[in-house]
């Protein structure tokens, strides 16, 4: 049956009474009463408001909207509360008149966005307290993935003053066609960690619904709470396009941060390449057993369940004293850790990034980073981590995995000093993004064209969005273009004969609620017990090579396999044995741009640190064997191997960069000199492998590494096809050409949803190659993937620089984790750490014999 939706006249909100933040002129004398009251409630916790904070409630309280950049654990949550809370005070917000027959406006005053489903969580808590203490009559509710039924009941209804939500669960709130009569009385919205979504498609989707609620309260402050980034001013650009002169408020000094490193003990063996830092499994052992409460970060997930497992099997105390966080567990699994850290129960987390963003445990006594941190955004916000309190200095005890990784730092201790921190580059016209939000307002009452386009042209993200790629999404959401609107599955908005899109069919109105978001999968299969209850979710393409009654180690348990079935992995545990760790996609983690060059640096003139002085006898065989590398030069080496004639370049770039230069050097080698090529890449450089005779000299050095007819090349190096291949289906997914498994069906593997991206590609690549997200996937791919222009600026420095052209008669320590990786793929009949472990050490014995 068809659904009539409200029709859509001008701006939405604009015709609805009372909306904007309720004037509080005539509560001065109130607002003083309340001024004491807060600052009353700081005092008896033995607390003085800081300045900033103050700044941030006096300009709250003025009607300001800003970006307040404070460091972790210096009390900006209450900064940002503070100002609703004493509006609230000062207004005498109570919500008895409607007891007294009074008609209610709505009693949604507060909407509070973040990035994280844990961060919310404490969020709620860490509000709960001085709304409580204040006696302010407000309901607090999350709205989440992990919300309880009561919190999802209060959101939808409007029945919560105070909102905490995530940018896809608004995104759902704007769906609904009373989303404008719920949202008219929001007198402020605060989005933390504003540095994690400014990025990335997250925050392209936040933008879009920010936009439309500044339709419905144009006056209510948005203030965005940030980590120090490179690029504050445009950040508050991005977050306040409708305030240019915003203020940018800052903490007056930023936190202390110190960093402990668990160095090789004198003329011990500390592995060059490829481990997991196992080897440093008793140091770490013995410096949690010091501490009462600890976080032990790793990078990824893998790393995170083989560190869990490796401490049980050295854990002195209760190992319920032990737990384990991250992404992929279930949400009660995690909440059982959180609560652990905050009552004492639990002595040590093992944690992912699903914990280093603003969670607030003022018990927790120290942070572990388990390998390189890889950016000084990252370092900053998980060592923020402990002693989470206004004063307190923060500290990190590095947990190197190799023994570069002592350079790395030794670098971050450098950029620490200076203050130095990443920028993050906002997306650009993510038009699948847009799409799906066009279909969010179809759906929440409809919209009309012309003022939907001016709305969007609002925001940084589309502020440059064309006439006609308007028309191709506004044809994609009505008839899917033209390749593919005699399907009726795409044609899910109708123009009523007003002129207003709307969503009128029931099927479709239910498949778009449940795929809203930006967040892509790589076909997650839940993990569930036997007899009941849940433990999270690991990725299709690991648990489909598993047979039945295999095991495998998940959420710090071993598990065995019984069956699966319809995307759901039935375990049970298992009685003894080991069993192989989850791999999910995504794991590496590339070294930034900004610590990329402190570690250049670094390694040429080697500072004063305990790391570099534990590194320096690799630093003085690399002098032997070749040279220091160093931003005054190209270090390039020539070697032969078995395997055969390897050129070693070293940019410091990342791994992202260093994967289009070295296809695109394999190409312009190849056409100089007919050869076959491999190659490998990790974050300091890239090997390329030739299979008959080559020896570069400087002359064909400088050819290859020219900037000029860089696009052109990349595109006869690379199958840019192939790449957009792969990149439209995460595009398709967000679009909606991909609608998720309705409940109680059996879920579509990730080998459907390949199969269903790719036979789209194909179709609109041949009936509609000007679609508008075959162009974004290629776009994506040179932007994104490639990242064209830092190729391009790497190809311009390298090609500054004088070269340094050297053939050391082995593989030195910059060149040997390359050959490493190189060698990864090759069949063997051996581990492949055990074959890096045994030529590691061939290399030193023949070394020490030189020496």
């Amino acid at each position: 049956m068809a659904l009539r939706q409200a029709c859509c006249r001008g701006r939405p909100g604009r015709h609805l009474a009372g909306t904007g933040p309720v004037s509080d002129a005539p509560a001065r004398p109130r607002r003083r009463a309340s001024d004491a009251a807060l600052t009353d409630w700081f005092a008896a916790r033995g607390w003085r408001p800081a300045p900033f904070q103050r700044e941030a409630w006096r300009r709250y309280l003025a009607g300001e909207s800003g970006l307040l950049v404070t460091p972790t654990g210096s009390g900006k949550t209450l900064a940002a509360l503070g100002g609703p809370l004493l509006q609230a005070l000062a207004l005498d917000d109570a919500p008895a008149k409607a007891r007294r027959g009074v008609a209610a406006a709505p009693r949604l005053r507060l909407l509070w966005i973040t990035p994280l489903r844990a961060l919310a969580a404490d969020t709620v808590r860490s509000m709960q307290e001085p709304i409580a203490a204040l006696g302010v009559p407000w309901t607090v509710a999350m709205r989440t993935g992990d919300a309880s039924a009561r919190d999802k009941r209060l959101a939808r209804k409007g029945l919560s003053d105070v909102l905490v939500t995530t940018p896809e669960s608004f995104a759902l709130m704007l769906s609904y066609p009373d989303a404008a009569q719920l949202l008219a009385g929001v007198r402020g919205v605060v989005v933390d960690e504003w540095h994690e979504l400014l990025g990335n498609k997250r925050g392209v989707l936040l933008q879009l619904c920010l936009a439309r609620l500044r339709g419905i309260v144009p006056a209510a402050p948005v203030w965005g709470l940030s980590a120090t980034l490179g690029n504050l001013e445009e950040a508050r650009d991005v977050l306040l396009p409708h305030r240019p002169d915003a203020p940018i408020l800052q903490f007056a000094r930023r936190r202390r941060m110190t960093l402990q490193t668990l160095l090789p003990n004198e003329g011990e063996r500390f592995p060059w390449a490829g481990h997991l830092g196992l080897s440093q499994l008793a140091r770490v052992a013995a410096v949690l057993q010091k501490a009462r409460s600890s976080l032990l970060f790793t990078n990824t997930r893998s790393q995170a369940e083989l560190w869990h497992r490796a401490l049980q099997s050295v854990w002195l105390d209760d190992p319920k004293t032990l737990a384990l966080h991250h992404g992929s567990l279930d949400a009660s699994l995690r909440a059982a850790a959180e609560a652990g850290l905050r009552d004492g129960t639990v002595r040590c987390v093992v944690a992912t990034s699903s914990l280093d963003l603003g969670v607030d445990f003022p018990a927790v006594d120290q942070v572990l980073q388990v390998g390189s941190p890889k950016g000084m955004a990252r370092l900053w916000q998980r060592g923020g981590r402990a002693r989470h309190r206004p004063g307190e200095a923060g500290k990190v005890i590095c947990v190197p995995t190799h023994a570069l990784e002592l350079a790395e730092y030794a670098a971050a201790r450098v950029a620490l000093a200076h203050g130095r921190v990443e920028s993050r580059p906002p997306l650009r016209l993510s038009l699948d993004v847009l799409a799906q939000h066009c279909v969010t307002l179809a759906l929440g009452g409809g919209f009309e064209p012309a003022q939907l386009l001016e709305e969007v042209r609002g925001t940084h993200a589309f502020a440059t969005l064309r006439e006609e790629a308007w028309t191709a999404v506004l044809d994609f959401i009505v008839r899917g273009g033209g390749a593919l609107e005699n399907y009726p599955d795409y044609r899910r908005v109708i123009r009523d004969d007003d002129g207003c899109y709307r969503v009128h069919d029931r099927r479709v109105a239910f498949r778009h609620r449940l795929s809203i978001g930006t967040i892509t999968s790589d076909g997650s299969v839940q993990v569930r017990y036997m007899k009941g209850g849940w433990l999270g979710s690991v990725e299709e393409a690991f648990i489909s090579r598993l047979r039945p009654r295999e095991r495998f180690q998940f959420a710090g348990k071993t598990l065995e396999l019984v069956q699966l079935r319809d995307m759901t992995a039935f375990v049970r545990i298992a009685k003894a044995g080991e069993g192989r760790v989850p791999r999910w996609q995504g794991g590496r983690m590339p070294l930034s741009s900004e610590l990329g060059a402190e570690v250049e640096a670094i390694l040429h003139e080697p500072a004063e640190s305990p790391e570099m002085r534990a590194l320096q006898p690799l630093l003085d065989l690399q002098s032997r064997l070749s040279q220091l590398p160093g931003p005054d030069s190209l270090l390039v080496e020539s070697i032969k191997t078995r395997q055969g004639w390897h050129l070693f370049v070293y940019p410091f770039a990342g791994r992202g960069v260093h994967e289009g230069l070295a296809a695109l050097l394999a190409l312009r080698w190849g056409r100089e000199v007919p050869n076959t090529f491999s190659w490998a890449v990790n974050d300091y450089g890239l090997v390329l492998t030739a299979q008959s005779e080559a020896w570069p000299d400087a002359p064909l050095m400088q050819r290859l590494l020219t900037p000029e007819g860089l696009l052109d090349d990349l595109l006869a190096s690379l199958n840019i096809a192939e790449l957009a291949r792969r990149q439209f289906r995460e595009i398709a997914r967000v679009a909606g050409l991909l609608p998720p498994s309705l409940p109680g069906r059996a879920a579509r593997s990730l080998r459907q949803l390949q199969a269903s991206s790719s036979l789209l590609f194909d179709v609109l690549r041949q009936h509609d190659p000007g679609h508008v997200l075959l162009a974004q996937a290629e776009r994506e791919v040179m932007e994104a993937q490639l990242d064209v222009q830092h190729l391009k600026a790497v190809l311009t420095r390298c090609g500054e620089r004088p070269l340094a052209l050297r053939r050391p008669r082995s593989l030195t320590p910059l060149g040997f984790p390359l050959w490493a990786e190189a060698i990864r793929g090759q069949l063997s009949t051996e581990d492949w750490r055990t074959r890096v472990k045994r030529a590691a050490q061939q290399l030193e014995q023949r070394h020490a014999r030189n020496a």
